[in-house]
């Protein structure tokens, strides 16, 4: 992966959960962070 695609998709990925945030709130996305975190803990578990 180069530098400018990753470049692309960061700036992309922040973009959509800016525009999420925008129109829907902040209510779901802290249930996906805690989910993740979770997600997180599980693989470390695994490692």
């Amino acid at each position: 992966m180069t530098n400018s695609i990753a470049l692309t998709l960061a700036v992309l990925l922040c973009a959509l959960i800016i525009g999420d945030y925008i129109v829907y709130g902040a209510e779901h996305l802290l249930f996906l962070g805690k989910k993740f975190f979770g997600l997180l803990d599980w693989m470390a578990f695994w490692r």
